[in-house]
């Protein structure tokens, strides 16, 4: 059985723990989920275009 973890559902689950422990980091963790896909969609990370 293979399992493969991508970046967003980890980084979605993360993020939910977190807000539900710390409800106040709320806006800090929204912006950096949104940066960081951000940068990923304009410079593609983790696609290969050859």
């Amino acid at each position: 059985m293979n399992v493969t973890l991508s970046l967003g559902p980890v980084v979605s689950l993360i993020a939910g723990i977190l807000i539900l422990v710390m409800p106040r980091l709320l806006n800090y963790i929204v912006a950096l989920y949104l940066i960081l896909i951000g940068i990923i969609g304009i410079f593609g990370v983790g696609s290969t275009h050859f």
